[in-house]
């Protein structure tokens, strides 16, 4: 609801219609078929403009839509190793954290110490200079290695950009829809205050009775006839 008594009307094509009341403002709206929306309420008058607010809202959910779709938060990912790890194992950890890295994500490779390991530090500092050389083509070192307790840990950034999601992949996996089946509308639409609409009157068809007709007894079987009998 406008309730200030003057208002700066933009028409629907973006023009300049000037200060008028917002009482004059709202007939000229209701008579071009569109709503009266205020775009600038903290101006000297109020701006207001003449459009759908149904499409207007449907558009910015759209824009809201599509921007979050395109932006991604970075995610802070976490390697664990041990100082005696496998080759094979190892490979496994720096092939996944290269595809963290790719994602655009942080990663922290730590090496946990179990008992006399901590004794050897020099083991995990060793092992995650190994490591960050195996990756470096994907990210930098953020922070050199760090001893805490019993674990030592560095953190690598990302040199790839964020990916976004493209909503066609998740569409591409879904069940195509029967051909007899009619798809629902992506968006309702919005009826217009200022436009009344008489709805059409409808031929339908004729009442069924909710009566049922009564059964109607079947007729009493007849004696079977008797065997007739030798004498």
């Amino acid at each position: 609801m406008i309730r200030v008594p003057q208002v700066r009307v933009v028409d629907e094509d973006g023009a300049q219609l000037g200060v008028m009341p917002t009482g004059e403002a709202l007939r000229l709206a209701q008579d071009r078929g569109y709503d009266l929306v205020e775009v600038a309420p903290t101006a000297s008058p109020p701006v207001v403009k003449l459009l759908d607010f149904g499409q207007y809202k449907y558009e910015l959910a759209k824009r809201e839509k599509e921007a979050k779709r395109r932006s991604r938060s970075v995610e802070f990912k976490e390697i664990r190793l041990k100082p005696k790890i496998g080759t094979g194992d190892f490979d496994t950890k720096v092939n996944r954290a290269i595809q963290f890295l790719e994602d655009g994500d942080r990663i922290k490779v730590t090496v946990q110490f179990r008992g006399r390991e901590l004794t050897h530090p020099e083991i995990g500092r060793s092992l995650l200079a190994k490591f960050t050389d195996r990756v470096k083509d994907h990210g930098v070192l953020e922070r050199a290695p760090l001893l805490e307790g019993r674990a030592m840990h560095i953190v690598i950034a990302s040199s790839h950009k964020p990916k976004t999601r493209e909503p066609g992949a998740a569409a591409a996996t879904a069940t195509p829809a029967s051909p007899a089946a009619t798809p629902a509308p992506a968006t309702a639409p919005v009826a217009m205050p200022a436009v009344a609409t008489q709805p059409k009157a409808e031929h339908s068809a004729p009442a069924k009775s909710d009566k049922t007709p009564e059964a109607v007894p079947a007729a009493p079987a007849e004696p079977a006839a008797p065997a007739p009998t030798g004498e």
